[in-house]
């Protein structure tokens, strides 16, 4: 009796220091984007931008190596600033791509480098070439939303792309090969 009252009070111990499941959470997309910028033949740094994309994290914060990503943008949705750039980037000569071409990210493994900062490594699929990628990340905050009342989470990500891994190199090295991307997601508790 006394072994079974032992053995309870030991599972109920482990059953509360166990690491709760991921939670789901929404990208709000009017406030999630994907900034990106290359070097314009020595001359300028260029800029690009994707908004208004979907995604949704599994976010465990007790355990963030158990936490997952999934995002997901049409490649028809990227802002350059000026149509004839964005006309040049659809064309041939870059994506040639059409209405349902979609890029995508999805998470692999996640690996905690300090208090709020982490590694996402994952897959990415742009121009329809898969690669994996890393993802330097930073919690930015989490909480309560003070106008929506809800549990909230914010992000921050960098990483560096080779144009040529993805078969878009067109004008390389004239054109910077390698294209700077900084993340920034907001994402709302799902219901």
């Amino acid at each position: 009796m006394k072994n079974t009252l032992l053995a309870a009070a030991f599972m109920g111990a482990a059953a509360t220091t166990a690491y709760a499941a991921p939670e789901a959470y929404t990208l709000d997309a009017s406030h999630s984007q994907v900034v990106f910028n290359y070097n314009h033949l020595g001359f300028s740094t260029t800029y690009g931008m994707f908004s208004g994309f979907e995604g949704e994290i599994a976010f465990d914060q007790e355990n963030p190596e158990a936490s997952s990503v999934s995002v997901s943008m049409p490649a028809k949705s990227m802002l350059t600033g000026w149509e004839g750039r964005f006309d040049h980037f659809m064309s041939k000569d870059f994506f040639g791509a059409d209405d349902k071409e979609m890029i995508t990210f999805t998470s692999t493994g996640i690996k905690v480098t300090g208090e709020n900062t982490a590694e996402i490594t994952g897959d990415l699929t742009l121009n329809g070439v898969t690669k994996s990628v890393v993802l330097d990340a930073k919690l930015n905050q989490v909480g309560d939303h003070p106008m929506a009342g809800k549990p909230w989470a914010g992000f921050d990500a960098t990483t560096t792309l080779l144009r040529s891994d993805y078969e878009l190199g067109k004008f390389a090295p004239f054109v910077g090969d390698e294209v700077d991307v900084k993340i920034s997601v907001e994402a709302m508790k799902a219901e």
